[in-house]
């Protein structure tokens, strides 16, 4: 058996996608979001997440269509947003479905509710927001959430997590 150093699936670089290849140079916040309560509460990380400033504000995130997130803010329509920093990355490969979590990745941490769903305990902060009125299109692959920001909370100056090139790193 022979060990390398490079990624066993990485297809050979003139079969790899310019578009995702250029994608991945472009340092992306890492965020959970979440929505529900109980035992219904659904969580999932994105890093495709854009703030734009107005009045009102709005955030949107390209999310899985098939993903429990999508199904669970059609239904409910709010959507907490929580910024990760460093020391929680193990957090966000459990939201990912890339890391175990026996019981569920919201047993991994505490949260405080709100009106939009969980909020992570300690996060240097978050927002809570409702879908825009209409149809959630395609952008690409996935879904284009769009939502008010209703509530944002911003604590402390911290290191967020943000993701280069398949990687966590300090931001």
């Amino acid at each position: 058996m022979t060990i390398h150093s490079d990624h066993p699936f990485l297809p050979p670089e003139d079969q790899r996608d310019p578009v995702r290849r250029f994608r991945a140079r472009l340092p992306a916040p890492v965020t959970v979001w979440t929505t529900g309560a109980g035992a219904d509460r659904v969580g999932l990380t994105v890093s495709s997440v854009l703030v734009a400033d107005g009045d009102p504000a709005r955030i949107l995130a390209l999310v899985d269509e098939d993903s429990a997130l999508a199904d669970a803010i059609a239904t409910t329509r709010t959507v907490a947003v929580s910024v990760l920093t460093w020391e929680q990355r193990a957090l966000a490969d459990a939201f990912a479905g890339t890391a175990p979590a026996p019981g569920g990745a919201f047993r991994l941490a505490d949260w405080d509710q709100t009106a939009w769903g969980p909020v992570l305990s300690g996060s240097p902060g978050w927002v809570g927001a409702r879908l825009v009125e209409g149809e959630t299109r395609h952008a690409g692959w996935a879904l284009l959430l769009e939502a008010l920001v209703e509530s944002v909370e911003v604590t402390g100056e911290t290191e967020v997590l943000t993701h280069t090139r398949g990687r966590y790193r300090r931001g």
